[in-house]
């Protein structure tokens, strides 16, 4: 079962985060998903997810495609590719491609494995300095 929200409601509350889409577990959706409000999948999603808000992987959560959000959380899988400004993979977190994001955290136990790109990092790399003696 999924259980689906809409922020854009005539009648919206003054509280617009505490909106949150949930896919169930045992839930299999297919598709292009379009968000303002936060997501939470604990069943499998096969597409494209775009949110203005957080999107957090269930433990039970698998998603195959694209996510496109302020910050994902990862408890369960995900194979694809990320753009994110925070991604956060927890202990019993899987990611499986690419990941484009201004900060990566991963937990002990959890899992990455693909490639990793910084974006928007405005401090220069630091300088190492050889001592020649």
């Amino acid at each position: 079962m999924a259980i689906f929200t809409n922020s854009d409601s005539k009648t919206q509350s003054t509280k617009t985060d505490t909106n949150t889409t949930i896919v169930t577990a045992g839930s299999i959706i297919k598709g292009e998903m379009n968000l303002s409000c936060n997501l939470y999948v604990d069943g499998e999603f096969e597409g494209i997810i775009t949110s203005d808000k957080e999107v957090n992987i269930g433990k039970n959560g698998h998603v195959k495609g694209d996510v496109f959000t302020k910050r994902l959380v990862v408890q369960g899988f995900i194979e694809g590719k990320i753009r994110a400004d925070k991604v956060e993979i927890k202990a019993a977190g899987k990611v499986n491609g690419t990941i484009e994001s201004s900060e990566l955290v991963i937990e002990a136990k959890g899992l990455f494995e693909g490639n990793s790109i910084v974006k928007n990092s405005n401090s220069p790399a630091p300088k190492v300095q050889i001592n020649k003696s």
